[in-house]
């Protein structure tokens, strides 16, 4: 029945969503089988010895790690559909909840803007080391700032607008295949000597998934710009001009929208400049916390569309007519 296909595709997003509002902190036997954190320790402890075979290893190592998570949890969601609506529904809101970060990220954001409030810039620079490689121990405020909102917008697509354009595609084992796939690159795929060849795999496939919803992700914020109290003009402008200035393919994109929707400049220092404007400060923090938010609500109302369309049948998304 339609009603039944659309319950099987919109109950596990929302409920999903709903379990992360709720408790998006892990620890203990939660943490333990949480599939980053366990993606992440095997491919750290399956490295070492990988690394010997090169770039052969590496596309071995991402296809060892992902792989078998994939017929984990895989095996789940087939079981959970063959038993009937309410197992499936119960089993995919788990995998969407592990695999679509939401509150984390807007919490950990929100710290580093609250901090540079009160003019706390030490626990400014605690809580944004979290979120970015880079070292902060001697950046000033501004700098802290832009590495809070550049890792904002970045991790919107990562972890949140990406993994729903794969449950849209692909269902509940395609947010968590784009998320395991962005934890490989998180772990493995680092640039230097060392782990250059054993990460390189993980560093393209994540390049690759994360191309189209980096791009599409930029878009939302331009139409999103308004409710920050933005110039949703400049944030095109400015994305057309700014987008492929970073290293990596697809970070730019959102980075640079953010950018100039803000009307600011987000940098890296010796690296990269997006934008024209000034550092920005705590307040812009806050306005990003609401640009996010908004583009966030455009995407799931889109995605909400698109579902009740392939609902009632889309015969280029497989897994939309469940019981059919």
């Amino acid at each position: 029945m339609l009603e039944e296909r659309i319950a099987e595709a919109l109950l596990p997003l929302a409920l999903g969503l709903a379990l992360d509002a709720a408790y998006p902190f892990h620890s203990g036997p939660l943490l333990s089988v949480h599939p980053v954190h366990t993606s992440y320790v095997m491919a750290m402890r399956l490295q070492g010895a990988l690394r010997r075979f090169g770039r052969a290893g590496g596309a071995a190592l991402w296809a060892l790690v992902v792989g078998v998570h994939a017929l984990a949890y895989g095996a789940a969601l087939w079981a959970a559909w063959r038993a009937g609506m309410i197992p499936w529904i119960l089993v995919s809101s788990y995998v969407v909840k592990v695999s679509v970060p939401v509150r984390l990220l807007f919490e950990q954001v929100g710290e580093v803007g609250s901090r540079l409030g009160s003019g706390d810039l030490s626990g400014a620079r605690e809580a944004a080391q979290g979120l970015v490689r880079r070292q902060l121990a001697s950046a000033g405020a501004g700098h802290v700032a832009s590495a809070a909102i550049e890792s904002l917008f970045e991790s919107l697509v990562d972890g949140v607008t990406s993994p729903l354009l794969y449950y849209l595609l692909l269902g509940p084992i395609g947010a968590l295949l784009q998320r395991l796939s962005n934890t490989m690159d998180g772990a493995v795929g680092f640039r230097d000597p060392q782990m250059e060849a054993v990460g390189w795999f993980s560093a393209k496939v994540d390049t690759a998934l994360n191309y189209v919803p980096a791009r599409l992700t930029a878009m939302l914020e331009v139409l999103a710009c308004r409710a920050a109290g933005g110039d949703a003009a400049r944030a095109l402008r400015t994305h057309s001009r700014y987008g492929g200035s970073t290293p990596s393919a697809n970070a730019g994109h959102p980075m640079s929208a953010a950018a100039g929707c803000l009307g600011v400049r987000l940098e890296k220092a010796g690296e990269y400049a997006l934008g024209e404007g000034e550092l920005p400060g705590p307040a812009d923090v806050g306005r990003g916390l609401r640009l996010a938010a908004a583009s966030l609500s455009i995407a799931l109302a889109l995605y909400v569309a698109a579902l009740l369309a392939c609902a009632a049948g889309c015969p280029w998304v497989p897994w939309a007519p469940l019981r059919c």
